[in-house]
């Protein structure tokens, strides 16, 4: 009954939409039919700022918990980088103080795009950037943003980046919240695109033990939206991807990536806008 009341609702929605209101399905979403319609409709109405409720989330996660129970998901994956933590200070910012004294003289701004530019390159030929400490990748990203080839300039910018000055946490209810889930019997993992200087920046930060497992696209030899790392996410849990939620902050890695493994997900600022949030509508009271 959820699910009919869901596409009612859409259809009534849609009947009531422009006659150009262009509603094609995002790439890398793996639902077709009624769903795959529904995600296309979500995606075309979210740009005229039309709440989530009328399109029925109320009534998927009354769905869910008619199959479940209370409580949602067996398992949460959480994105790093932009969910879970950000940089401290913009990137060009660090490039610049500290290649100051290497000899750098290119403004934040050109260092800001020459980083777009040489990162959305291919690298070696594959899609695959980090691997292992991600060393070559990064000396390759530093070299051409900076145009500084300094092996002290690259080894003081990575050493910067494994430190807690560098990051902090999105949310200062994070902790609080994931012993919560975890209390609920809800398991916790980080699903993220980085080199294996996530597990000491963790440590760092004083947060690796709120998380059951960490997938790392280095360690995987995945990156999202291969749906290969939500996927070992879930093995490392030992849950099934239906059963999981992934929450991150990127639509085409966190979201479409997810649901291609199977996953449920949901977008860092705007599904849900902070780790209490997520708490609640899984169903886990903080």
């Amino acid at each position: 009954m959820a699910l009919i009341a869901i596409r009612t609702k859409i259809s009534r929605i849609l009947s009531a939409l422009p006659a150009n209101t262009s509603l094609s399905r995002p790439p890398f979403c793996s639902n077709g039919g009624a769903n795959g319609f529904a995600s296309s409709a979500v995606a075309s109405l979210e740009s005229r700022s039309m709440g989530l409720e009328i399109l029925g989330v109320k009534d998927y996660e009354d769905y869910r918990r008619s199959l479940y129970g209370e409580i949602t998901h067996k398992a949460l994956l959480v994105d790093a980088v932009g969910t879970l933590l950000v940089p401290s200070q913009p990137m060009a910012q660090i490039y610049r103080e500290i290649g100051e004294k290497y000899g750098v003289n290119y403004s934040e701004g050109e260092i800001l795009n020459r980083y777009r530019r040489a990162y959305q390159k291919p690298w070696g030929g594959s899609r695959l950037r980090y691997v292992s400490d991600g060393r070559p990748f990064w000396q390759y990203i530093v070299s051409s943003s900076t145009g500084c080839s300094d092996s002290q300039y690259f080894e003081e910018l990575y050493n910067y980046y494994t430190t807690n000055k560098a990051w902090h946490l999105c949310d200062p209810e994070a902790e609080r919240v994931f012993k919560a889930l975890k209390k609920a019997g809800v398991k916790i993992a980080i699903v993220s695109n980085f080199d294996t200087r996530l597990r000491p920046l963790l440590r760092a930060l004083n947060c690796d033990h709120w998380f059951d497992a960490v997938a790392v696209s280095a360690e995987v030899e995945a990156e999202k939206p291969n749906p290969t790392i939500f996927l070992k996410a879930c093995e490392l849990l030992g849950v099934r991807p239906e059963d999981a939620l992934h929450v991150g902050d990127d639509r085409r890695n966190d979201i479409w990536g997810a649901r291609d493994a199977g996953c449920d997900a949901w977008l860092w600022g705007s599904d849900v806008h902070s780790f209490k949030e997520v708490a609640a509508r899984i169903g886990v009271k903080v």
